[in-house]
Order: C-alpha cells, then sequence, then structure tokens
C-alpha cells in the first residue's frame, strides 16, 4: 500500500506557521569581497551551463555561490516566501573560494566543481549545520562527521550550500500530517501555486531545486519522497536501487527502502549527480551490493532515441480519476508510441496492493530500530525514540501545534527485527519484486511507466494531506528498484510527472528512457509563484 494514501500524504503551504517556530534563518550572505562578476541569470541554469561559464571566467564558484543566497533571501525567505531552506551552509562562500583557487592551478575535480549543492536536512554534514528531520526535539545535533554521500559530494567539488525543510521525519510522524511542515522549519510552499504544497517529505528540496535555489539537490526516499515532490514540481527525480547510495549517516525510517537521491531540473543534471555519488560503504552493507553494477558516468547512457523499438508496461487502471490527468497521460502514451515504443497492458497496482499493509508494519518496526541506533551515537539531546515522544508532549504547543505522532507512539509500541510479525511483514512486502520481475520478463518488458502522481494538493492544516490520484511510486519502492519521474505536462498551472522503472540496478535503461522522454516533450517549465490557479 502507497504510504502516501495511509499517510493521507501530500499537501501544505501555511503563511503563519512560521511564526510559531524559530527556524534556522538563512545566515550566510554574499560578503563584500565577491568577485565583482556581472551577475548572470540563474535561473534554470543548468550543471553545462555554469561550468561553460567558469570555464571561460565568466563566472566564479564564489560569485555563483552569492547569487544563490541573494536569491535564497528574495525567494525563499521575502517575496513569495516558499520557505524551503531551513539553513543556509555558513561557510559555502569559502568553500567556493578555495574551488575556485584549485581551478585556477588547472585542478578540476569533475562537472560538480564549484556547483552549489542543497541537501535534505536529515542527512547529517560534518560541520557548522545542524541535522535535524525537521524536528525541535533533534534541535542542537551537529554531527561529527559527513554522511557517506556528503563525503562523495565534497570530493567531488560540490559546494554545500544548506539543507532543506521537510515534513518532519520523513513524513512519518501522524497519521494525518500535512507534507512540507516540520516543527522546525515551519511550512513549505510549492513554487507554482503558494496555497499548495511540494509534496512527499523531500518538499524542500523539490521547492527549492524547482525555484532555482540551487543548481541539483538531494532528497530521501522511502516511499514516494522523491519522485512525488520531483513529480508536483516539474523535476527529474531518481530514487536509485536500494544499495546504489549509501544511507549511513542519514536519519532513517526503513532500512529495506530508504535511499537518498538526485532531484534536478533535468535529466543530464540528475544523471550526473547519481554517479558522483555512487559506491559501496563498508557502514552500509547493502551497497556490497552494487560491487561491479555502479556506473561512475551515467551520463553515458543520454540517448534521446531510446524510446524506439522499447516495449513499455503500462497498467491502464491509473486511467481514472481527474479527466484532465488521464487526458494528459493519454496524450503521453500516443506520444510514446509516435516514438516507435511499444505499450504493453500489465496488471501491476492491483497484486501490489494485494499485499496489504506489509509495508506500513515493516517501516514501523525499522524506524523504531534504526531511529534508535541513530540518536544513540548522535550529538542531539534526545537519545531515543521514546526520548523524542516525550519531548514533543513536553513541548506540545510548539511541536505538535497542528497534528500529532500517531506513528512514532505506534512505532515504540513494536518489537524488535526478531519479532514474527515483522519477518512475516518484511517477507510479504518485498514480494513485489517478484511482481515486477514476473510481468519485466513475462511480456519481454524494457521497464514499466505511468503517471508518477497527481499534482500538489491545497494546503490543509485542519485536516491534513488527501488523495491526489494514482501514484506509481510504491511498487518500486518496496522492491528496492530504481524509479525516475520527468515532466510530463500541466494540470492546469501544476505539473505532473511520468514515471519509468525496471528491475534492480537499471539505473542506465531507464534513464535512457527519461532522457528521450524528456527531449521529445520539453516540458519542463520556471515556476510563476501564483497566489492561486488562474
Amino acid at each position: 500500500m502507497n504510504r502516501r494514501y495511509f499517510l493521507k500524504n501530500t499537501s501544505l503551504a501555511g503563511f503563519t506557521i512560521s511564526s510559531l517556530v524559530t527556524a534556522t534563518p538563512a545566515n550566510a550572505q554574499p560578503d563584500n569581497n565577491t568577485e565583482d562578476i556581472k551577475a548572470i541569470d540563474i535561473a534554470e541554469a543548468t550543471i553545462d551551463d555554469l561550468q561553460q561559464r567558469m570555464k571561460s571566467n565568466q563566472l566564479t564558484s564564489k560569485a555563483l555561490t552569492a547569487m544563490y543566497l541573494k536569491r535564497i533571501q528574495s525567494i525563499d525567505k521575502n517575496g513569495p516566501a516558499i520557505n524551503s531552506v531551513i539553513e543556509v551552509n555558513p561557510d559555502a562562500l569559502s568553500i567556493a573560494e578555495a574551488l575556485d583557487k584549485e581551478r585556477k592551478t588547472g585542478k578540476i575535480r569533475g562537472p560538480l566543481h564549484g556547483i552549489p549543492v542543497l541537501i535534505k536536512d536529515n542527512i547529517d554534514s560534518g560541520d557548522k549545520m545542524m541535522t535535524t528531520a525537521g524536528s525541535l526535539a533533534l534541535v542542537g545535533n551537529k554531527a561529527a562527521k559527513d554522511a557517506f554521500i556528503v563525503k562523495l559530494l565534497r570530493d567531488a567539488g560540490a559546494v554545500l550550500l544548506g539543507k532543506t525543510n521537510l515534513s518532519e521525519f520523513a513524513n512519518f510522524r501522524s497519521s494525518h500530517s500535512t507534507s512540507g511542515w516540520s516543527s522546525r522549519g515551519g511550512q513549505t510552499k510549492c513554487p507554482y501555486v503558494l496555497n499548495r504544497n511540494p509534496s512527499g517529505s523531500s518538499a524542500g528540496t523539490g521547492s527549492a531545486v524547482a525555484a532555482s535555489l540551487c543548481t541539483i539537490g538531494i532528497g530521501t526516499e522511502t516511499d514516494g519522497s522523491i519522485v512525488s515532490p520531483s513529480s508536483v514540481n516539474g523535476l527529474v527525480g531518481i530514487k536509485p536501487t536500494v544499495g546504489l547510495w549509501s544511507r549511513s549517516g542519514i536519519i532513517p525510517i526503513s532500512a529495506t527502502q530508504d535511499t537518498a537521491g538526485p532531484m534536478a531540473r533535468t535529466v543530464k543534471d540528475a544523471a550526473i549527480l547519481l554517479g558522483a555519488l555512487a559506491g559501496a560503504d563498508s557502514a552500509d552493507a547493502i551497497t556490497a551490493q552494487s560491487n561491479g553494477k555502479v556506473q561512475k558516468d551515467y551520463t553515458t547512457f543520454l540517448d534521446a532515441t531510446a524510446l524506439s523499438g522499447k516495449r513499455l508496461g503500462f497498467d491502464k487502471s491509473t486511467l481514472r480519476g481527474n479527466p484532465d490527468i488521464v487526458a494528459l497521460i493519454n496524450k503521453t502514451l500516443e506520444l510514446l508510441k509516435a516514438h516507435d515504443a511499444t505499450i504493453v497492458e500489465i496488471d501491476l497496482l492491483k497484486p501490489v496492493y494485494a499485499l496489504g499493509d506489509a509495508e506500513f508494519e515493516v517501516l514501523k518496526y525499522e524506524f523504531k530500530d534504526g531511529l534508535n541506533k541513530y540518536l544513540a551515537g548522535a550529538n542531539a539531546p534526545v537519545k531515543s525514540l521514546k526520548e523524542v515522544i516525550n519531548f514533543n508532549n513536553q513541548h506540545e504547543a510548539t511541536a505538535m501545534p497542528f497534528f500529532k505522532q500517531e506513528l512514532l507512539i505506534d512505532s515504540e509500541e513494536k518489537g524488535d527485527l526478531n519479532s514474527k510479525e515483522y519477518t512475516e511483514a518484511l517477507a510479504k512486502s518485498t514480494a513485489a519484486r517478484k511482481v515486477i520481475d514476473d510481468l519485466l520478463q513475462s511480456n519481454n518488458l524494457d521497464a514499466i511507466c505511468g503517471p508518477t502522481n497527481g499534482p500538489a494538493c491545497c494546503i490543509d492544516l485542519v485536516n491534513g494531506d488527501y488523495d491526489n490520484g494514482v501514484s506509481l511510486s510504491s511498487p518500486a519502492a518496496m522492491a528496492g528498484y530504481p524509479h525516475i519521474t520527468v515532466p510530463m505536462g500541466f494540470v492546469h498551472q501544476l505539473p505532473v510527472g511520468f514515471s519509468f522503472f525496471s528491475t534492480a540496478y537499471e539505473e542506465p535503461k531507464i534513464i535512457a528512457l527519461a532522457y528521450a522522454f524528456e527531449q521529445a516533450t520539453k516540458q519542463r517549465k520556471a515556476p510563476e509563484y501564483l497566489a492561486n490557479i488562474r
């Protein structure tokens, strides 16, 4: 069952919540010594665009970083005030300046050299920034070292610009939560229409990348939390195979399903980031399975003709609900056929949903186990899930002003990972792998495709999130398989994404399909920050 449904996951973008909490300000400002380089329009700028400008001395990383910091102040903290950045890195400018000095000596680490990146606030960074999962209970938690993927990010030459807001504890706190809200960071808004929320738990990364507050961003997903905010924010999001990217140093939900992944405005930018952060980590045993399967440069698979001759599975049960969305999906299927792809009707969602609540039970057991292990070694003032619950109860007015902590309590009541209920639920949930593999093999499919989910929902702090249409996140999430979403078009002024996924470590195949689809459709458009649907 899709976690977005049993959490009623999708909406929020409140205008008054920030007055109820204390969020860390974006306090790193461009200094007076920033190079006198003519400002450029960084909205929608790609990695290639920026690297070319830095190569030709039209731009430095320090000047670029200063431009993003200024944009964060003008768009994120003021103006439309989308509130996607929970904290900026006070060392961002000095990091960029050091990378500029390397460039001057001829040292270029790769395509990410000097590129500013925002990461989700559940990913450790061994610097002056906190890692809180958006929770007031974790305020003060400064990691002793970088998460493995953050170390790789720095090694690749990226500038860690700051951290993004998220649905608190990656939207695993309440059964009727509102996406994009955290007790520490307040409410994040969808930059396309400000009275709607950016969906999923990686809401802040989705809004920030869509609004060009960074070049690329990193989100995390258990079920839908990369692909859903990418879809509703007109982005490309890649949920990698579980094991392609390390999870060590990331506040967890599920050891079975968790992974971080790229969120970008183009397939190529997402592919660049995917390869840079892939690799085995001794602190995360599942990454050993990626040995021999990692591609360090996924851009080599970008092929504008990749749809030709491919067989794509499609579940027609996704053709229900909002007639505007159905019309958009049908138009997309005709486009795929026009590019010589064969659409094969399959029955995917029914057998996956038949697995019942097994996934949800797995998440509750693994959340308790994983969070207790993380907090035991962290610098947070709370050291266990039980202490988080107690903190929230003691600070109810600020920690739980709109919804409570039913999922935290339910998880705390679970036993350990030797429990019969857990092992049986795990076997049932991971049976999604067989469902997908059997469909791929029996129908000779290259991938499965369909709508990622519906458009962004309205903010509703009273009732929480609501169903915004058929979602395709759960099958790949439960299986731990790779999933990519690409902008498909708009329903009114709201973006909607289209998904491709396949079996384990087939990132090259789905990236190729997504790139061909992107080049054929060109549906990515910058947000207009509308107050309401026109």
